[in-house]
């Protein structure tokens, strides 16, 4: 037993202790059905607070021959697996985490020999007659380890990625640490010895001209995490039976905290949940790992249409973005696609890998990025709020005429920069023109599902705001009158999609003549 080589198990014990686990055991039985395969190089990349470290520690625990574990996985979900014993600590486990590395050397060039002069210490202390002390690199001393035993190695690298995070980091160290991976994971030796191989960080592995820098790793990402989905962060089930047990309030969990969307799976920060039930105070907790500050240099990038494309999404639309174009190297980010995918991986947006959009997750990271917008470089940002705050203003004042100018000049003025020039013009202006709502309202429910056909825009206060601020129901119509607008509203009893909401309910009807590109408005207050 060791510190890297055959670690014990108290890092994931730690976990167990905690005051809420939810169990991610299931990410073990995937690991065992790849394990001595093609398939066992896996990159399981996340952003902060999502459980990176605390899957690392429970696949060292359930490997590693220096634990004796079965009892701490007794009742967890892996020891129902028909092969839980057949794995069960039984491998000889190298893990190590590439920031504690980093943090206890002086400069970064220093990290990869400080590795291999730990690990490759430890070796000898095991296998004192296929490690001698002439062996200085660590794939040569598993090569050799494989030779003599036949025993082969589970290595788990958590951070795996900061090394090519850090700005400060030399391109020299950071093709130096490359390379380093490389001899430990490619060619056909490394094939010999490794059992399994998990990577973890923030950013997939780094790309070098259109392929992987270690092309062999499967990768499981924010973009696509395939299987291991469920196992990235907690699933929708598990939270509602959090709510369920903290006796909290399920909507508003998920209005808050919910929105990452990995495959068919509904994905949650489990830092933030974690800290809601606990706590009961709906906040936002990413600050208090991430600061927000780390977005101001990506967004103030002069780069063409990112300004506009925040804005979009934080007044609740999504945005196109090609992921193909980021090289995982946030040295070379080099266009707007490249910000939109980082922020992506960082979990500042979320991603619909079917429609290939970017969009603003939940109100947790609306607050994060609002207050990085808000920044005094973003005058843009500034003026464009004070447009929308007008409109808002007259929107609860309910002064139609007021309205209709308002968006017609949000329109007239946004419009060739943000480039709606066809049948979906007025509801893509709508999305943008009430960014001032933000701080008052809930993210704008679109096309909401009322049993008989859809509101276009449907914004919920929030219940602090509830007292001042009525519910918004907004309703367009392209090419034809504000009132028929209205009158659909009322025959398809709209205000019945957000019950039980029981405060003050506006009605907007909004029109835009595409002819005479005049706008009309109509407000009238529901009824109680």
């Amino acid at each position: 037993m060791g510190r890297f080589v055959n670690p014990d198990n108290s890092a994931f014990q730690v976990a167990l202790n905690s005051k809420i686990y939810v169990d991610k055991t299931g990410l073990i039985a995937y690991a065992n059905s790849v394990l001595d395969t093609s398939d066992a190089y896996i990159c399981s990349s996340r952003p902060r607070r999502f459980g990176k470290s605390y899957a690392a520690n429970m696949l060292s625990a359930y490997y590693s021959r220096g634990a004796s574990s079965e009892e701490m996985f007794a009742g967890l979900e892996i020891s129902k697996a028909t092969d839980f014993r057949t794995h069960l600590n039984q491998y000889d486990v190298i893990h190590i985490d590439i920031q504690w590395f980093l943090s206890n050397c002086r400069e970064a060039s220093g990290v990869v020999p400080f590795i291999e002069k730990s690990v490759l210490n430890e070796l000898r202390e095991i296998y004192p007659d296929a490690v001698s002390p002439e062996v200085v690199s660590l794939s040569d001393g598993l090569s050799l380890v494989k030779e003599e035993t036949g025993q082969k190695f589970v290595i788990i690298i958590d951070e795996w990625d900061v090394l090519i995070r850090e700005e400060a980091v030399s391109r020299k160290v950071q093709e130096e640490y490359i390379n380093f991976l490389r001899s430990l994971f490619k060619g056909t030796e490394p094939t010999k010895y490794i059992q399994l191989a998990y990577l973890t960080g923030i950013l997939p592995i780094r790309k070098e001209k259109t392929q992987s820098a270690l092309n062999n790793f499967d990768e499981f990402t924010m973009l696509g995490a395939s299987d291991l989905a469920p196992y990235i962060g907690f699933t929708e089930d598990e939270v509602r039976r959090l709510a369920d047990e903290y006796h909290r309030d399920f909507a508003e969990v998920k209005r808050w905290y919910d929105g990452y969307l990995l495959r068919d799976c509904q994905v949650y920060n489990p830092r933030a949940v974690v800290s809601v039930m606990l706590k009961g105070e709906f906040k936002s907790y990413w600050s208090e790992t991430a600061s927000y500050k780390a977005l101001v240099p990506l967004i103030n990038m002069n780069y063409d249409g990112l300004k506009n494309a925040i804005i979009e999404m934080l007044s609740g639309a999504s945005v196109r973005v090609n992921t193909a174009t980021f090289s995982n190297d946030t040295r070379n980010i080099q266009c707007k696609d490249d910000v939109l995918t980082y922020m992506i991986h960082l979990g500042y947006l979320g991603y619909d890998q079917t429609q290939r959009t970017a969009f603003v997750p939940n109100e947790e990271i609306r607050q994060e990025l609002t207050m990085a917008v808000e920044s005094r470089q973003w005058n843009e940002m500034l003026m464009f709020w004070q447009e929308s705050e007008n409109l808002l203003n007259a929107t609860l004042d309910m002064d139609s005429e007021a309205v209709a100018a308002q968006i017609e000049k949000i329109h007239n003025e946004y419009v060739s920069v943000i480039q709606y020039n066809n049948e979906n013009s007025l509801s893509s202006v709508l999305a943008i023109a009430y960014l001032s709502a933000m701080p008052y309202y809930f993210k704008p429910v679109r096309e909401l599902p009322t049993g008989r056909g859809f509101a276009d825009f449907v914004y919920i206060p929030k219940p602090e705001y509830r007292s001042d601020y009525p519910a918004l129901i907004i309703e367009l119509k392209w090419n034809r009158k504000a009132q028929t607008a209205m009158d659909q509203i009322r025959e398809r009893n709209y205000p019945l999609s957000i019950l039980p909401y029981t405060g003050d309910i506006l009605l907007v009807a909004i029109s835009y003549d595409k002819t005479g590109k005049e706008h009309s408005c109509l407000i009238e207050q529901m009824e109680k």
